[in-house]
């Protein structure tokens, strides 16, 4: 049985870790297999490919010992791996129990500033972003390049849906960009 099963919550301790580095096969299992091996657990995880650049972003749990040893044993593997890694002890978020979700997706022709126009339209109305992911790729038919923007975002009370739906219509239509959005409930 592992030391951490059972810990009640709030005995757990959390941290998040970031590391960067050359992709190529077995970098992440290195990783997470260390965190196994420190009695961590793996609550959360996401993995993107730049380039020829890998991020591996985790938030781990476990006792105060696990996640201390985690700490002072990561530094050692990343010089191994050749990782830049970043740690930050971090507490487990909470979700209100019922908040209102958007999910929005764009394209539009590529130019700096883009990302930046979506993301202040949703803070400017209050709302948490959950995920955003960007994307360039060629238009099939031109030499264009276009911008591909998924966002996922909360708000506590939903209040601002409809504000949120017009403002995002009308920056669509300023830079000629297809986009939906969907209103989910939690």
């Amino acid at each position: 049985m592992k030391r951490n099963e059972g810990l009640p919550q709030r005995d757990q301790q959390y941290l998040v870790i970031t590391a960067l580095g050359r992709d190529r096969a077995g970098i992440v299992n290195a990783i997470t297999r260390h965190a196994g091996e420190c009695d961590c657990n793996i609550e959360d995880s996401r993995l993107a490919i730049f380039g020829e650049e890998f991020t591996f972003i985790m938030m781990l749990s476990g006792s105060w010992n696990a996640i201390a040893m985690l700490e002072a044993t990561l530094p050692v593997l990343a010089a191994e791996l050749d990782l830049l890694t970043v740690m930050k002890r971090t507490q487990r978020g909470h979700q209100p129990a019922a908040t209102t979700g958007v999910s929005a997706q764009v394209t539009v022709p590529d130019a700096a500033g883009l990302v930046e126009r979506f993301t202040n339209l949703f803070m400017r109305l209050d709302y948490t972003l959950a995920e955003l992911v960007s994307k360039t790729r060629p238009e099939e038919e031109t030499d264009a390049v276009l911008l591909e923007i998924q966002i996922t975002a909360h708000h506590p009370t939903g209040e601002n849906n409809a504000v949120l739906q017009q403002q995002f219509s009308r920056l669509c239509a300023e830079l000629q960009a297809e986009g939906t959005i969907t209103l989910m409930n939690h």
